[in-house]
């Protein structure tokens, strides 16, 4: 038993050996080894050249976890993802649809404590494929092009306090991916010039993003891009509550935003039932977040329910927020300001700010501060609206009409407080209110200008 365990002992550290980490040997293969004898594999103090992928097969492995203290650092040479995690799982979230095999073999791989670092324009950071709750922790990935790639399938993911810094594409990529239960907490996502936080087309359902700093998402000069951008387009994105965030820069950006919703999707099963094959989709809560120096904070398009509350907006350079050909959008209780303050900043109170909203229907607008929007013909502008209520606002020192619906039908507007106070040559010369379309109720609403 003695000389077994010698023997076995002896291996592992031979196997160890064999991982130069200097920076300049190719560690690949030797890397490849230990996981593919050991698994789980904690990395010491030192710089491991890659130049191929480092592929986690968990039908192989069994349980697998890179680990290290911080201190060690995978130098991706070649192109593809460093760390690709395969696994088999085919089911959903819930316990019966997991075969045993996944319990068995697969279940929660982890990276955790290590860097990755992109030398090559096509490397990429991790990609997970087929895995059942995947956890990366502490992990800060760079210079790479995608930073976390999730493809095909994959259940339960989980990114805490990581660092997803100056890639060359997107931060963190659910990539056409049929994904429900995914967990992004306390993590720094900025200067992705392909995008913070970006879902396009598959299936994804309960995302949670959460105390995160995401900022400066968009190449100034590459195509446009998003800090969060939810692309609906050819599948379907639902089910995302984003709270508690700083989104913002940079405005120098054409076309940026913080948040980009499309939610026109594609759901097959829809035809049979219902006629059509188009959706909107949505149930998405942004709530107590932070946005500003983009060239739209918030933007939601062809969606459905989306409830944003208790956020901050300024530095809305084309707009704070558009809205259109939406319906069961709630917008309450945020504060959309201009504050001298960002005097400081050098764009000498540029942006213009202000809320767009078109085509929408069964929506309201209640309880929000509207301030300083300035070149703009309207600060709440809102063109064929149907069944909306725009209530108890204060729309406050703008440019153009305080507040204008141009063909609204069945709308309720009351309670609202309309006000340009500011000195008499620099007030707008506009209506606080215009109200064009049909059967609207409008009730008392406080007024400066007729």
């Amino acid at each position: 038993m003695r000389f077994l365990f010698t023997l076995l002992a002896f291996t592992t550290v031979l196997s160890a050996q064999t991982l130069v980490g200097d920076g300049q040997a190719d560690d690949s293969a030797a890397l490849q080894k230990l996981v593919d004898t050991q698994g789980s594999v904690h990395l010491a103090k030192g710089r491991y050249r890659l130049t191929k992928t480092v592929t986690i097969d968990l039908t192989k492995t069994g349980y697998a976890a890179i680990s290290g203290d911080g201190t060690a650092q995978l130098i991706m040479a070649g192109t593809g993802p460093a760390l690709h995690f395969i696994g088999t799982h085919g089911g959903t979230a819930a316990p019966a649809s997991v075969k045993p095999d996944v319990w068995k073999n697969q279940r929660s791989p982890m990276v955790s404590g290590i860097e990755i670092i992109g030398t090559h324009p096509e490397a990429n950071g991790i990609e997970a494929t087929g895995v059942m709750q995947l956890t990366l922790d502490k992990v800060v990935i760079r210079e790479c092009h995608h930073a976390v790639h999730l493809t095909q399938r994959n259940r339960n993911i989980i990114l805490n306090a990581c660092n997803l810094y100056h890639n060359s594409g997107i931060g963190v990529f659910y990539d056409h991916v049929n994904l429900h239960q995914s967990n992004i907490i306390g993590c720094h996502i900025s200067y992705n010039a392909g995008g913070g936080i970006v879902a396009m087309g598959g299936e994804v359902r309960n995302v949670q993003i959460g105390t995160c700093d995401i900022e400066a998402n968009h190449a100034e000069k590459g195509p446009p891009s998003a800090n969060v951008l939810l692309d609906s387009t050819a599948g379907s994105i639902d089910e995302v509550t984003l709270t508690g965030c700083t989104l913002q820069h940079t405005h120098k950006s054409a076309d940026s935003a913080n948040i980009r919703i499309l939610g026109a999707g594609y759901d097959p099963s829809l035809l049979r039932r219902g006629g059509k094959d188009h959706t909107r989709e949505g149930n998405i809560t942004i709530s107590g977040n932070v946005f500003s120096d983009v060239q739209v904070n918030v933007e939601i398009k062809t969606a459905r329910g989306i409830t944003l509350s208790g956020n901050t907006f300024w530095e809305g350079f084309s707009h704070d927020l558009v809205v259109e050909d939406s319906s069961n959008i709630v917008i309450t209780g945020n504060n959309f300001d201009r504050n001298p303050r960002y005097l400081v900043n050098g764009n000498d109170l540029a942006e213009k700010n202000g809320v767009v909203i078109t085509h929408t229907e069964d929506s309201s607008f209640s309880n929000n501060i509207v301030s300083g929007v300035w070149k703009k013909e309207a600060a709440v502008d809102i063109t064929d609206g149907l069944r909306l209520q725009i209530s108890n606002n204060s729309v406050l020192d703008s440019d153009g009409f305080a507040l204008r619906l141009v063909n609204a039908r069945q709308c309720v507007l009351m309670g609202n407080l309309l006000r340009d106070d500011r000195p008499a040559d620099q007030r707008s010369p506009k209506a606080s209110l215009v109200v064009t379309g049909e059967d609207n109720l409008i009730g008392p609403n406080q007024l400066s200008r007729k």
